[in-house]
């Protein structure tokens, strides 16, 4: 019986340790901690669900990189190009975004 006593202890703080991530996930996403980083999302990435999570942080990392809404434009229509033939190839229809990355980022002012 002393085994379950055991148990007992500690119980709470383990909801909070996997609840945390998943809060932070939220924020992050829907945008809702404003002053941080601009984040790629399926919201905001063609093709999100096609790619990989290497890719995903391989294309945040290019996004945040670019100096003018140009190179970004242009990087950015690449990305719409091969995810098109990655969707074409998987049978799956991109939707249209409401709003590019790229606009997003020229609102924040990413671009000098």
């Amino acid at each position: 019986m002393s085994h379950d006593h055991h148990h007992a202890h500690g119980g709470s703080g383990n909801i909070l340790f996997f609840a945390l991530p998943l809060l932070l996930n939220f924020v992050l996403i829907t945008g809702a901690w404003a002053g941080g980083p601009w984040h790629a999302a399926s919201p905001n990435t063609a093709g999100w669900q096609l790619m990989t999570p290497d890719e995903r942080m391989e294309h945040q990392r290019r996004m945040r990189s670019f100096e003018s809404y140009e190179e970004c434009s242009a990087y950015q229509t690449g990305h719409h190009a091969r995810m098109a033939e990655r969707a074409l190839r998987e049978g799956v229809v991109l939707e249209r975004k409401a709003e590019s990355g790229c606009e997003q980022l020229r609102k924040r002012e990413y671009f000098k």
